[in-house]
């Protein structure tokens, strides 16, 4: 793992240093969700969607890689990169096949055998709500630069955890990012001023 400066620590790298159990329950907490039968996959259907078979995606922010897992079996060349090396434990053991790198998403090199441009990546589960607002537009300008030709970035996260949706359009824009479209939902409900979440697609400028 790639760690920050304790002042430039993510929101989930400092509560797993305070509770190393933390990563487990959360494993374990959608381990439980999909026995029940719940969807968990909403976001990688629409990454589908979006893309010709056979494209590479990136996962920022993979989790245990449940998104990784569907796209690979969906014909995709999958990169999954996550903070955690708990949760890429768990997403090499239960999703077999994608690429997985445990590392910081403010800047990681991948192996060169692997993809380095992507036809799209995700970024799900919240996570620009869990970086430290300094790797915002760092981050951001690193999806950008891993874009391949016509390539876009689907990024949603939920109000209330302190990145405001308008400081999010004005870093993706200052960092070369094009709002293509925006919605409320992962099936794409209309965004409105008021909405509590954020599903943005957003291309090169």
């Amino acid at each position: 793992m790639t760690a920050q400066s304790s002042t430039g620590q993510s929101q989930w790298a400092q509560i797993i240093a305070r509770d190393p159990g933390h990563s487990q329950r959360y494993i374990d907490r959608f381990a439980m969700l999909a026995a029940q039968g719940h969807d968990l996959v909403g976001e990688a259907r629409l990454i589908d969607a979006m893309v010709p078979r056979g494209s590479t995606i990136l996962d920022a922010g993979c989790g245990p890689g449940r998104h990784c897992g569907y796209l690979h079996r969906a014909g995709h060349t999958v990169v999954g990169v996550d903070l955690d090396p708990a949760l890429i434990d768990e997403a090499q053991r239960a999703e077999p096949g994608p690429h997985y790198l445990a590392a910081d998403l403010t800047g990681f090199e991948l192996p060169q055998s692997w993809p380095q441009r992507f036809d799209a990546i995700l970024c799900a589960g919240n996570v620009l709500g869990f970086v430290h607002p300094d790797t915002r537009r760092p981050i951001l300008a690193g999806f950008a630069a891993r874009l391949a030709d016509g390539g876009r970035v689907v990024a949603g996260f939920g109000a209330g955890r302190g990145y405001h949706f308008a400081d999010f359009f004005a870093d993706a824009e200052a960092v070369g990012l094009v709002r293509e479209q925006t919605f409320s939902t992962w099936d794409l409900r209309p965004f409105a001023a008021d909405s509590g979440f954020v599903v943005a697609v957003l291309g090169l400028a």
